[in-house]
């Protein structure tokens, strides 16, 4: 009952403040998107080198580990009450989903449904992960759907567009795709060696684009041309 009074008295104040700036004529400019957001008093983790980009949402239980990052548009929702942990250096691509089964739920296997990225895990755009566990060193293309349940060892790589049924298990060493999920081949030499070539490329990206956010970067120099220019009447 409590929540929901609260949640009523803040939705009346941001109407009033919202109706009162926009009669005084005031443009604003930062947005009220949140990259990480507590969820019933579970907050995500993250270090000082994690790069969360300001589009992404990291909601409730999430421990992002050293360097590693969520890429723009992406969504890591721990709001069941199972947590998601994302490894060093791994990184979850433009526009992915990262979540758990619901809150009352349990998987075939008896273990917790909770999702478990390793270190050095490359996930690419648009996937699709819930209540799966990857361990280390392992490349996920673009598009890429893996369901609860199902395990993906350490050295692999899945084509893009592979979908991964639910309790599906993947041995090391091994590149699987199509859907529903088969062996492609073994992994060569240079293709184990590339994973944690490409897992330290993405760290070395998300490093320039934490630069670019404040206190360290230079947004409010944007931010400064923008209230100029509105000053100026120079914008609509």
């Amino acid at each position: 009952m409590a929540n929901i009074i609260k949640s009523v008295i803040s939705k009346g104040m941001r109407q009033a403040g919202n109706a009162m700036r926009e009669e005084a004529g005031v443009l604003e400019i930062i947005s009220r998107h949140r990259p990480q957001m507590t969820f019933l008093g579970q907050s995500p983790f993250v270090t000082n080198d994690t790069f969360i980009a300001p589009t992404a949402s990291v909601i409730g239980e999430v421990t992002n580990w050293d360097q590693s990052s969520v890429w723009y548009g992406a969504v890591v929702r721990a709001d069941s009450s199972h947590p998601i942990t994302i490894g060093f250096t791994s990184s979850v691509g433009e526009g992915s989903v990262v979540t758990t089964l619901k809150k009352n739920a349990t998987l075939l296997t008896g273990f917790p449904p909770v999702t478990h990225i390793g270190h050095y895990v490359t996930i690419g755009g648009g996937c699709v992960l819930k209540s799966c566990r990857i361990d280390d060193l392992v490349v996920i293309g673009e598009k890429c759907t893996i369901l609860e349940g199902a395990v993906v060892e350490s050295n692999v790589m899945l084509e893009p567009g592979t979908v991964v049924p639910p309790y599906a298990y993947i041995q090391s060493g091994q590149k699987w795709g199509g859907n529903p999920a088969e062996f492609v081949s073994n992994l060569t030499t240079d293709e184990s060696e590339n994973i944690k070539k490409i897992s330290l490329e993405n760290h070395q990206r998300a490093k320039e684009h934490l630069l670019e956010f404040l206190p360290v970067g230079n947004t409010y120099v944007h931010l400064e041309d923008l209230e100029r220019q509105q000053a100026d009447g120079s914008t609509p």
